[in-house]
């Protein structure tokens, strides 16, 4: 059985910031900061055989959804989950800075966190 409990501080740098590694520190939890400034996104890419969960911790942006960019709005405050096999991107609409936690867990074939 896996025991260990990772505390991590936030440091204080406005730039990405790793939390945890997957393996073989977690069974497979992946988690950083994301500090983007206004205008920057942090790229369209898929969740793939993961979900994943974001805090949004300062700032305003847009959560891109699919292809088609569906837009949703995210501030402070505000926790999104991405389902599996997911295309996004956020992008900062704001004039100071954007940053969230994201949290990726993989998932199994049944749908299942692993």
């Amino acid at each position: 059985m896996f025991e260990k409990v990772l505390i991590t501080d936030l440091n204080q740098k406005n730039e990405y910031q790793q939390i945890l590694d997957g393996q073989p520190g977690t069974f497979g939890m992946r988690s950083g900061r994301v500090y983007l400034q206004p205008g920057e996104a942090c790229g369209q890419h898929s969740t793939n055989s993961n979900e994943e969960m974001l805090v949004f911790l300062s700032g305003q942006g847009q959560l891109l959804i699919g292809r088609e960019n569906k837009a949703y709005q995210v501030s402070k405050g505000k926790v999104c989950y991405i389902p599996p096999n997911t295309t996004h991107n956020i992008k900062n609409i704001s004039v100071e800075p954007l940053t969230y936690i994201y949290c990726v867990a993989p998932v199994n074939q049944k749908g299942e966190s692993k």
